[in-house]
């Protein structure tokens, strides 16, 4: 029973996955198909999302852009040592809404609509890691209005509010073995936790600069924002009879531990990003862009979940430590735009982890990555285009471990080899008149 009441000083919300293991990158087909480029680039209504600054130069009054995406992830986990394995197979459909309207010659109006945080991680039920987490669910949707500023043909500037709603689920056992679990029917003891209508507000802003006629500058910041989860439930099962209730508690003991349901309160940060991007029309059929992002996930030192204490329950406050770092990610595109009625595109980058080592948790099982895209655009009429895209992500293999579960007081590793690849086709409409 001691070593049950400690463990149950680790648990953990889903929250982690906001933070730092799903960070969506597939805010639209056409960019996502040049290596997710797009700060410099001016290709249709998805340059609100990155950069504002970019609506103003777009040639047409009215501008709509919708896609969607279908997200497979497949992670394997392996620990030699102890001949563990498990694997988990996800899917998510990241999608986005764009719409731009050119009021006046030197100014755009936009409304984003987009997903870039959000995923889907499910592992077998009872595995070896379930004292860390069985599965989660999460979204986050963001609404972004723009307004976009031509100050000259050379330069521009762009940006809005973003409001941020969202959700997540979460769950994990209680203790690392059954044994620990005091449960004789065999059902292990097990913790969910979900807040629903969790929001947020922050915000973006750019600029573009257009040097030469072929050669486009872009810079975009996007603001930290910090979704502050109040009132989520927080419901155990399958938790023995004497830590599901204690008769000293309150009035004999009030620090006594009572494992029963409740609701929290969490702090969840999604990092401030700052991109900076150039584009160089090499022909009239033929451009590349190049974009460098830096992620500051520096903010996500740890995630606390404070458990609302009542006259029945009494879990204690939850302090896991994360010590996340700022990450970077190199990304370059091409599109080749042969006649009319075809553009086709292609795409790399290189996406660093923000996980250090001895932080590596499976409910964000990822390690530095490389992305291969690719697409294109058929032009149904002057005003309606199809665009496909697909991105193939592959995960640096990894033998990794999170060593800040504690039991009893100490410290306990839990880790093992990752592998991880994820694929992801597209598909979208562009209309614009």
């Amino acid at each position: 029973m001691r070593k049950l009441l400690s463990l149950t000083l680790t648990a953990l919300t889903a929250s982690a996955a906001f933070a730092g293991g799903y960070r969506v990158a597939l805010q639209g087909q056409k960019q996502l198909a040049m290596g997710h480029t797009g700060v410099a680039v001016v290709n249709s209504a998805e340059v609100l999302f990155f950069n504002p600054a970019g609506a103003v130069y777009l040639q047409d009054r009215f501008n709509v852009s919708v896609g969607g995406n279908a997200l497979f992830a497949r992670t394997k986990f392996q620990n030699e040592t102890y001949n563990w394995r498990a694997s988990t197979e996800n899917m998510g459909t990241p999608f986005s809404v764009y719409a731009s309207y050119k009021a006046t010659d030197w100014l755009s109006v936009g409304l984003a609509v987009y997903s870039p945080y959000g995923s889907a991680v499910e592992w077998d039920r009872d595995w070896e890691g379930s004292h860390l987490v069985n599965n989660i669910d999460l979204q986050a949707i963001y609404i972004q209005p723009t307004i976009s500023l031509k100050l000259s043909d050379y330069f521009s500037v762009g940006g809005g509010p973003i409001y941020v709603t969202g959700g997540v689920e979460f769950n994990r056992n209680l203790s690392r073995s059954m044994t620990d679990d005091w449960t004789p029917d065999g059902n292990r003891s097990n913790l969910t936790i979900e807040a629903k209508g969790v929001n947020a507000w922050g915000w973006t802003a750019g600029f573009m600069f257009n040097p030469l006629d072929k050669v486009r500058l872009g810079v975009n910041y996007r603001s930290e924002i910090i979704m502050e989860a109040r009132d989520g439930d927080a419901n155990f099962y399958n938790v023995p009879a004497a830590l599901g209730s204690n008769p000293a508690y309150p009035t004999v003991n009030p620090n006594a531990t009572v494992l029963s349901n409740t609701t929290f309160n969490a702090d969840l940060p999604l990092p401030a990003e700052l991109t900076a991007g150039i584009s160089y029309q090499v022909t009239d059929k033929w451009l590349v862009a190049f974009d460098y992002n830096r992620a500051f996930w520096h903010v996500y030192d740890a995630l606390v979940v404070d458990f609302k204490k009542t006259s029945t329950s009494n879990v204690p406050t939850s302090v896991n430590p994360r010590n996340y770092k700022d990450a970077s990610t190199y990304r370059v595109g091409t599109q080749f735009k042969p006649n009319s009625k075809f553009a086709f595109r292609a795409g790399w980058y290189y996406d660093e982890s923000p996980v250090q080592d001895g932080y590596f948790a499976p409910e964000t099982p990822r390690n530095d990555s490389m992305g291969f895209t690719g697409g294109l655009t058929y032009q149904i009429t002057s005003k309606l285009g199809v665009d496909v895209s697909f991105l193939y992500l592959h995960f640096d293999e990894t033998d990794n471990s999170y060593d800040y579960y504690n039991e009893d007081g100490t410290n306990v590793s839990f880790g093992g080899t990752y592998k991880n690849v994820v694929f992801s086709p597209g598909v979208g409409l562009t209309y614009s008149f």
